[in-house]
């Protein structure tokens, strides 16, 4: 899918970067202990990441951008999960602090033809700042390049259109380690399996999408890496926008054609949903689900004790305070860095409850921390 090179390659090159032997990573807790610590992806053109710590507006540079009354839009790929709705939440809270007006929010549906059009029809209300992630780097390279010539100072989420490059064409780029939860779903895995291991299948992301593909390159490298005795013995692509259906179709047709299968890894937690309907559909109780993103319905089945035992999650309410942040560096003409990372957090039952204050900046809900009673 990607010419880009592979991030740190391994778990293995992960383990020589922190001085350890081979195998890279004999016990899964300490491995993800490990991930907390550092942030293994690179941007989608090779950047080294910056903390989001280092992203800082002064008072005086906060007043001169409320003076300014900026207007700002969020134009998404996809708005049907937690994960999007907390980036929104994140960028209308510091926007609102910043007194920048956000003047409209858009869902793609995943579909690149209706993010051109959403794209379109945002310009000729004039914003000056546009934070997006592309549904295709390519199809919708056209569309951002006219909003920035139009004068729309661009930050993106995650991803970039093709042949965009910081500094020139864009402001700055934020993204979770997807590379680095990629990495926790696969230790998360051997944990819950155990020392014998076993057989597994995945279901990824059959796209040209920068992030999912780190996280599916990221597990195959981490299993074949730190862990032998975990096979992988089916994969199956999903491609939406019906990511739920299509992988409950998906993992429904592993479970049939390798009945031996232990485990599913899936790209993001509404695929999760559709592993864990399978599941169900063919009495597999025994599943082991692990997946990246922690949403509502996936963390209330880990909470019950349920197919999910782990997951990496990101932190998209924190991604989207820092990509406001970013836009009012545009607005100043201030230098931004290229790329900004926020680093890995495996999530297991044991601190899920935590992780959710982490991931969202507010308390898990009701539906939760009810199970975990």
């Amino acid at each position: 899918m990607l010419n880009r090179r592979v991030l740190l390659g391994s778990a293995t090159a992960f383990a020589l970067v922190l001085g350890l032997n081979a195998p890279a990573f004999a016990d899964p807790d300490a491995a993800l202990a490990a991930l907390q610590e550092t942030v293994l992806s690179k941007g989608p053109n090779g950047e080294e990441p910056t903390a989001p710590s280092a992203v800082v507006l002064t008072d005086e540079e906060l007043a001169k951008i409320k003076e300014m009354g900026a207007s700002a839009a969020i134009v998404m790929h996809y708005g049907g999960n937690d994960w999007s709705r907390a980036q929104i939440n994140g960028l209308q809270t510091q926007f609102a602090a910043m007194g920048i007006e956000v003047i409209a929010v858009t869902d793609a549906g995943f579909k690149p033809e209706k993010q051109v059009s959403d794209l379109e029809t945002i310009m000729a209300q004039a914003p000056d700042v546009i934070v997006s992630i592309p549904a295709d780097p390519t199809a919708t390279a056209a569309a951002y390049r006219a909003a920035a010539e139009a004068g729309a100072k661009l930050v993106f989420m995650d991803n970039v259109p093709a042949g965009f490059v910081a500094g020139e064409d864009f402001v700055s780029v934020v993204s979770a380690d997807n590379y680095g939860n990629g990495v926790a779903a696969a230790h998360l895995m051997a944990k819950a399996l155990g020392p014998d291991g076993g057989d597994i299948g995945l279901v990824y992301h059959a796209a040209d999408f920068f992030v999912t593909r780190q996280r599916y390159d990221a597990f195959k490298a981490t299993i074949a890496s730190d862990y032998p005795e975990i096979k992988i013995v089916a994969e199956q692509g999903i491609g939406g926008p019906d990511f739920s259906g299509d992988a409950e179709k998906a993992a429904g047709a592993m479970l049939i054609s390798n009945q031996s299968i232990d485990g599913i890894w899936a790209v993001w937690d509404v695929p999760a949903e559709g592993v864990i309907a399978a599941a169900r559909a063919a009495g597999r109780d025994d599943l082991v689900i692990t997946t990246v993103d922690l949403g509502e319905n996936v963390a209330i089945n880990m909470a019950q004790g349920g197919f999910i035992k782990g997951l990496g999650a990101q932190r998209p309410y924190d991604a989207g305070v820092v990509e406001a942040k970013l836009a009012g560096y545009a607005l100043l003409g201030k230098e931004a860095p290229a790329f900004v990372a926020l680093p890995a957090l495996p999530v297991t039952k044991d601190n899920l409850l935590e992780a959710w204050t982490q991931v969202y900046s507010t308390e898990a809900t009701d539906n939760i921390k009810s199970l975990m009673q």
